[in-house]
């Protein structure tokens, strides 16, 4: 079946006998409404958070890296007009955690693109290692630890250096923030809700692993690094990042119990021994079904909140940064100005008088102003006219103030 919808979509046929064709012009159909929706979300006054949020859940998540480019910031409420500066050379001198995130980075090859030039990883590594210093730098009472540059890295990426430090800055503060205490107690604390979600929902398989005196420990990369560290995909390592930017801080946990349920058979099938159970389930598979997991682990969140599991006396006697803070932080995203209207607040201030190029360095790439640029917006939103009619008219008016890279990916 494979073979034959490649064969579709590279020769364009419209016939064959299973329906491929038309499942193939369902989905592309079902992809271009989610990007106007997200499109309208965006610049809508306030922003759309809610409507972003259900999009990066939702199947497919965010689809392109240039949507993840202006979404993310969004969901993080971080104004991209007023990123951080390039990090300068003095942000190394006598930093106190420099050496390990220099030995962490240097290990970290399989994170980046294969087929990437040698000269393009290194300069990449290097901004690695300044991004991960200045937001430790600018905020003494995070703590690093060995992962924390697998996250890191997943962002400089997608967005570039001075987005990923000001995104990384804001998510350390909040979702990673118990990560970050100088010790492992309030991690510990986020894994100890692994088990009472598994024996809510499976408390057979939930017996085994007490009888097997496995404990959490073999999630415990998978949470830190959100699982950047383990999956060797980088398409999946997005869309979780998709999905867990949109939700509370603790749906890595949750998702880490839907791999465990998603095992079940096999789990039960091993040796009720504690290495052998931990040595199954610490070797991620690379073949999960992902859409199916993000949806089970959403469903397990709604019906089993952290609220009822904390009632728990194991998970009574530490409390979380991160979850007591989480309220107050989505709340915060829910006033936040379109792209388009923070632009022209921009260009409205200060630098104004000395003819804006002040402003104009300041912007992202993708957003200066370009008259090439605009016509192309055009003749995207004519194309979308043409295939969605009365959707895309609603956001035709509002398509110039729209980086045109978005339009070109429905093509």
């Amino acid at each position: 079946m494979k073979k034959g919808k490649k064969h579709q979509q590279s020769t364009g046929s419209r016939e064959n006998g299973n329906g491929n064709t038309q499942r193939h012009g369902e989905h592309e159909s079902w992809k271009k409404l989610k990007l106007v929706e997200i499109h309208q979300a965006l610049n809508s006054d306030p922003v759309d958070i809610e409507t972003l949020r259900r999009a990066a859940v939702s199947e497919g998540g965010l689809l392109t890296d240039e949507i993840r480019r202006k979404v993310w910031p969004k969901l993080l409420s971080v104004n991209v007009y007023k990123l951080p500066a390039k990090p300068t050379k003095d942000v190394r001198e006598n930093h106190k955690d420099f050496n390990q995130v220099l030995l962490d980075v240097r290990r970290s090859m399989k994170r980046f693109p294969r087929g990437m030039r040698v000269d393009e990883r290194k300069v990449l590594q290097e901004q690695l290692i300044d991004s991960i210093l200045v937001v430790l730098q600018k905020n003494p009472a995070l703590h690093y630890y060995q992962g924390y540059h697998d996250i890191v890295v997943t962002f400089l990426l997608v967005v570039g250096e001075r987005m990923a430090i000001a995104i990384v800055e804001t998510l350390s503060n909040h979702h990673l923030r118990d990560f970050m205490d100088p010790t492992m107690d309030s991690t510990k604390h986020i894994l100890n809700y692994l088990m009472p979600i598994l024996e809510q929902v499976d408390p057979e398989l939930h017996d085994f692993m007490l009888r097997a005196e496995v404990g959490t420990i073999f999630a415990l990369s998978w949470l830190i690094t959100w699982y950047g560290h383990v999956l060797s995909e980088f398409r999946h390592v997005l869309r979780l990042y998709d999905f867990f930017l949109a939700s509370h801080p603790l749906m890595a946990i949750y998702f880490a119990a839907v791999i465990v349920l998603h095992r079940e058979k096999e789990v039960k099938q091993t040796e009720c021994d504690m290495a052998m159970v931990h040595h199954l389930l610490s070797q991620i598979p690379q073949d999960l079904p992902y859409e199916e997991l993000i949806t089970q682990a959403h469903c397990l969140f709604t019906l089993y909140p952290p609220s009822l599991l904390a009632k728990r006396a194991a998970l009574q006697s530490r409390k979380s940064i991160t979850i007591n803070c989480f309220k107050a932080f989505q709340m915060s995203t829910q006033q936040q100005r379109p792209d388009s209207v923070l632009r022209r607040q921009l260009l409205r201030g200060p630098a104004r008088g000395r003819g804006g190029l002040d402003s104009q360095l300041a912007m992202p790439k993708d957003t200066q102003p370009n008259q090439a640029a605009n016509q192309l917006v055009k003749m995207a939103v004519w194309g979308i006219s043409a295939t969605l009619g009365a959707a895309a008219l609603a956001v035709a008016q509002t398509a110039l103030d729209w980086a045109p890279d978005f339009f070109m990916q429905l093509y």
